[in-house]
């Protein structure tokens, strides 16, 4: 049974003839359609809304089929506007939740959580009936959902410190879809049809589904060289990733850290949940605490739905 929740996307072949001549075939294309009982009708409209083409005559649709899955933000589709589907929550957590000993790379040693004063030695401090807690915990900087400031890369770079609230609360976001696009790159071709300036970035590889898994480093999806310079050369404000790195782990130079951090742009790693968010529409916050010398921390990610 479909909930309220549910999203749709028809995927079909077409031909298009052009009143001034010629025409244009497709196969397999995929557009957001605002329900399952959609005609081929207004499949075609939003066909060629999606591509904005002029002097379109007639469009024949084959092999089309109807399945659930989440908008992409088709031009003049049922989310283009921003709006979501369905009744959704007003916020969405999008940072993972950090406990005792979790893994977020293998390579780094889990968080240690412990007591720094217990309610039972506290006792002998108050008043009777009185009683707190006190915990402590010992982690690296890069636990669970974190922010990376240009420290990280740049020895000249300014910390956690240096980013102010407007640079990293209530952006507005552009969820990029590429779980089923086939490669695990994401370049500056994925990008091109997104407007970016001043929005923050959040690629949705689905890899979070592996997160604490040996699987998670695995044929994870990053960002490429030529996609980190598209963003700078397009404006955008921050980059988020629900992946292991943001970066090729195979790519000893880190071209995506180095790029993006050099013009100063936080990135967001280790996300999750963002095929909850529709493609544009939702307002994105990741604040770290202000600490001094320190690049990276983990955040409380989340982002406020239209």
């Amino acid at each position: 049974m479909m909930t309220g929740m549910a999203s749709y996307r028809a995927r079909f072949d077409a031909t298009v003839s052009f009143t001034n001549g010629g025409g244009l075939q497709v196969q397999g294309f995929l557009v957001d359609v605002p329900a399952a009982e959609v005609t081929p009708a207004q499949v075609g409209e939003l066909f060629l809304d999606s591509l904005g083409l002029l002097m379109a005559g007639d469009v024949e649709l084959t092999n089309l089929e109807i399945v659930e899955a989440a908008h992409k933000g088709t031009r003049g589709g049922p989310s283009a506007d921003g709006r979501p589907s369905g009744d959704r929550p007003t916020y969405v957590e999008l940072s993972h939740v950090i406990r005792d000993g979790m893994v977020t790379l293998p390579n780094l040693p889990g968080p240690e959580l412990g007591l720094q004063l217990s309610r039972e030695a506290s006792r002998e401090l108050y008043a009777p009936g009185t009683e707190f807690e006190i915990g402590r915990i010992s982690m690296v900087a890069n636990t669970g959902t974190y922010l990376d400031s240009p420290n990280h890369r740049y020895p000249d770079g300014h910390d956690l410190t240096g980013y102010p609230l407007d640079r990293l609360v209530d952006l507005p976001a552009i969820v990029v879809r590429v779980e089923d696009s086939g490669r695990l790159g994401i370049d500056a071709a994925a990008l091109a049809t997104y407007e970016v300036q001043g929005k923050a970035v959040l690629l949705h590889t689905g890899d979070d589904a592996r997160f604490g898994t040996p699987q998670y480093v695995e044929n994870a999806h990053f960002l490429t060289r030529d996609g980190a310079q598209w963003l700078i050369d397009n404006g955008v404000a921050l980059v988020g990733i629900d992946a292991a790195n943001i970066d090729d782990m195979t790519d000893g130079t880190r071209p995506a850290h180095t790029l993006l951090l050099g013009a100063g742009l936080p990135i967001v790693e280790h996300l999750t949940s963002l095929a909850q968010l529709p493609p544009t529409g939702a307002l994105f916050t990741a604040t770290p605490p202000r600490i001094e010398g320190l690049a990276t921390f983990p955040v409380r990610a989340y982002a406020k739905l239209p």
